[in-house]
């Protein structure tokens, strides 16, 4: 996956997470989240505008449309199974966060729905 797409997905998610805990979003928020310079956020969000997986209101919150919450919630489940797999594995939480970011840009959809299927079918 090219790394275009993986900080696509970096930023989509990051601005769930931070509208799911605060209920807003400005790129100011996300820079600090990801930390990430301000202007590099700038141009980030602008791409993301342009690309059609976020709104930027006039004033100045980011709004995921359709099609970005759709990247930011699949990106942000992989995420929770990932580092709930890895916990479960014995793995220090902050390792397996840091693991579970890394995993979930390249884990191909096929091994994503198995490991999730057989994860769910534990409980």
């Amino acid at each position: 996956m090219a790394d275009g797409h993986r900080s696509s997905e970096d930023y989509l998610e990051a601005i769930l997470m931070i509208r799911q805990a605060k209920g807003s979003c400005r790129s100011v928020d996300v820079a600090a989240h990801l930390g990430f310079s301000k202007p590099s956020v700038s141009v980030a969000v602008g791409k993301l505008v342009d690309s059609g997986c976020l709104q930027r209101m006039d004033d100045g919150q980011l709004v995921l449309t359709e099609k970005g919450m759709a990247i930011a919630s699949e990106t942000l489940d992989k995420h929770h199974l990932l580092t709930d797999v890895f916990c479960a594995l014995g793995v220090s939480a902050e390792t397996a966060e840091h693991d579970a970011c890394l995993i979930e840009h390249h884990l191909s959809e096929e091994t994503y729905e198995k490991l999730r299927a057989f994860w769910h079918s534990r409980s």
